[in-house]
């Protein structure tokens, strides 16, 4: 895996970055608190991440390399929380290489518990803001009042842009025919019969009062016999800045959120984009009718919020699932729209 040339640090206290015009900061930040879910009891099934000993069983023989032993690699649920870090270094390089600013990465508890709200600390040098919903709603991470402030202060400033990332919601019913009707759509032997993601991110739309709620994890339709995603359904017609200009789909993955947009006003969200849906198994929202889902959103700026919102996976950003020169133009697009 390519790396940044220089060398890498950890726990340590950032040196803010100059603002410089037409070169916007990017700031990523984990909503989890990495303790927490690194200690989730293994002998438990559900809502929780799968161990480094899982994913290598499961991905076989993928990860048998000197890389990921127990020589160098965590083993445990650790170990996977790394792997979205690591999947996440070819953005991070994209991005410092189109804008000169190197991308920032905080977590909400770090693995030393240290604890880093979203507040000025991190917004005031920052113009695009990334909020990965990647928390286990048991865990319970909440955006507390003054970070919903701090946010919708960030938004009040020309040239910002806030990309949320709220995960998956799988089996979130007690009825286990309809988990199992889930897990056989999504066919991911590494997702459990409920795994609900996003309490943090959900609580900080609330407090913005955005009109979007994250639904399901649906399986995409892929052209058959690779892991291609059939081509996004697009409105461009919506998208005046361009966001998925040169862009025909994103990578895949098993089981992606359904954005649900819960007003009827469409002035005030664009859906930009809609996947179709595999329909080689059912699924609660195929039986109702539905053949694709909201894959990216974008609230266009309004009033005193000079910023834009928009929605997207977190892991449209990682590649961890794959990735190709549609996901690097829409990098691209991202960073100098």
């Amino acid at each position: 895996m390519k790396r940044y040339p220089g060398p890498r640090t950890y726990n340590q206290v950032r040196v803010p970055r100059k603002y410089t015009p037409g070169k916007p900061r990017f700031s990523i930040y984990w909503t989890w608190s990495y303790p927490w879910e690194a200690n989730r009891d293994v002998t438990e099934l559900d809502n929780r991440f799968s161990t480094m000993t899982e994913v290598r069983r499961v991905a076989w023989p993928e990860y048998e390399t000197l890389e990921y032993s127990a020589k160098m690699f965590l083993q445990g649920i650790a170990g996977t929380l790394e792997l979205f870090h690591l999947g996440l270094i070819r953005f991070q390089q994209a991005v410092d290489e189109i804008t000169g600013q190197p991308v920032a990465v905080y977590q909400r508890i770090d693995q030393a518990g240290q604890k880093q709200q979203l507040d000025h600390g991190v917004l005031d040098d920052t113009d695009t803001l990334m909020v990965f919903g990647l928390d286990h709603m048991v865990t319970e991470q909440e955006a507390a009042p003054e970070e919903i402030e701090a946010v919708r202060d960030f938004l009040a400033r020309e040239g910002t842009r806030l990309i949320l990332g709220p995960h998956h919601d799988v089996g979130a019913t007690n009825d286990l025919k309809q988990r199992a009707m889930e897990y056989a759509h999504h066919g991911d032997a590494l997702v459990p019969s409920q795994q609900r993601f996003g309490r943090y991110t959900r609580s900080l739309m609330k407090g913005l009062g955005l009109p979007v709620e994250n639904r399901w994890g649906l399986h995409p339709a892929t052209i058959q016999g690779t892991t291609t995603l059939q081509p996004l359904i697009t409105s461009n017609d919506l998208d005046t800045r361009g966001w998925l200009e040169g862009v025909k789909t994103f990578n895949f993955h098993a089981h992606l959120p359904h954005y649900a947009v819960t007003t009827d006003d469409p002035k005030v969200i664009h859906v930009l984009a809609r996947q179709p849906i595999d329909l080689s198994h059912p699924h609660p929202f195929t039986e109702a009718g539905n053949r694709d889902f909201n894959m990216f959103l974008w609230m266009p700026p309004v009033a005193e919020r000079a910023g834009d919102i928009l929605f997207a996976d977190s892991t449209i950003f990682t590649t961890l699932f794959g990735g190709d020169e549609c996901l690097d133009r829409f990098w691209k697009n991202i960073a100098t729209r």
